[in-house]
């Protein structure tokens, strides 16, 4: 529990940095509960990133975290890409659209782009954590220089010794259940799939502290999780109806229904979202992260511009149809062990 309280944490819940919904008013509600809020800042250019974290701190006195993604940067297959432009043409056609010639990827890795970092080093938040592996022993070191601790999401007791060995402070335990992007390391490797409490009591005897990630929607989940040795839950979906997230309408309606995927055809990295006319797409020939999320964002705004709503990255976790309109605080304390 000493991490929790070098953290500013009275109670032991982690609001999960949710690029594109996690607001900073949803993480300054989060800590300012007692929790430990948390920004995603992989969608944002080092200006939005450094304007998030000031505006947290406007909205809190209180610690709170901020994550980076660190995937492997791909080579670009241009016959790759265009076989998937060729799938999808079906679809920008349903919605009156033609899908672009080409594709410009955004979310460069901190592994290639220093942007992101820089933001953080300027204001260094309590936590920073990691998301598709870890980040180069320079930006480590930069990082410690800057007071921050600091964690990275394992989907395997392989992945948790890695991020022990590496000096991190602590593992988020992404259990197969989790909503968004599955934290794995090598997307085309192999995966275990396994569910959040049999992954924490893997991870828990390699002695750092293991914050367990995946259909945690209430106090028993929590009591759960603690049990199986986590130190802390940390909750997306749990958070995706509070008044203060910017969950779009169609989405917020599209937890209530329950059902998910886990799809590579948004993005192309596996990750689990709301059943919708995208995840109904087959995904063995999406050419990798992020290049195909270029195209899934194309198809979105396409079809959005048409009045449909059924494209879009609804991220959840299996539990969202649990998930309660509420203000952020609420669902600290209902989460709360």
């Amino acid at each position: 529990m000493k991490i929790l309280t070098r953290l500013g944490m009275q109670v032991p819940v982690i609001q999960a940095p949710m690029a594109g919904v996690s607001t900073p008013a949803l993480a300054a509600a989060v800590s300012t509960a007692s929790g430990l809020g948390s920004l995603g800042l992989a969608a944002m250019t080092g200006v939005e990133a450094a304007e998030a974290i000031a505006e947290t701190r406007r909205l809190t006195g209180r610690p709170f975290g901020v994550n980076l993604f660190c995937h492997q940067p791909q080579p670009r297959d241009p016959k790759a890409e265009a076989r998937w432009l060729d799938r999808l043409t079906p679809h920008f056609t349903k919605v009156r659209a033609e899908p672009p010639r080409s594709l410009t990827p955004r979310y460069p890795s901190v592994l290639e782009s220093d942007e992101l970092l820089a933001a953080v080093l300027a204001a260094p938040p309590a936590l920073v954590t990691f998301h598709f592996g870890l980040p180069r022993p320079d930006q480590i070191a930069a990082l410690r220089e800057g007071g921050c601790l600091l964690g990275a999401t394992a989907t395997s007791e392989s992945e948790a010794r890695r991020i022990r060995d590496a000096g991190l402070d602590l593992i988020v335990a992404q259990g197969w259940q989790a909503g968004g992007h599955r934290g794995i390391f090598d997307p085309a490797g192999p995966d275990e799939r396994l569910e959040t409490l049999d992954l924490v009591r893997r991870i828990a005897p390699l002695g750092l502290p293991v914050v367990a990630a995946g259909e945690i929607m209430d106090r028993t989940d929590s009591r759960r999780a603690i049990d199986a040795g986590a130190v802390a839950v940390q909750c997306g979906t749990a958070f995706l109806l509070a008044l203060e997230a910017a969950t779009s309408p169609a989405h917020r309606q599209a937890l209530g229904r329950g059902e998910t995927w886990m799809t590579k055809a948004i993005s192309g990295r596996p990750a689990r979202c709301c059943a919708n006319d995208f995840t109904a797409i087959p995904d063995e020939e999406a050419p990798g992260y992020p290049v195909t999320y270029a195209a899934g964002k194309a198809l979105d705004a396409a079809a959005r511009a048409h009045g449909v709503t059924s494209y879009g990255a609804h991220w959840a976790g299996t539990g969202c149809a649990r998930a309660v309109a509420r203000p952020a605080a609420e669902t600290v304390a209902a989460l709360a062990p």
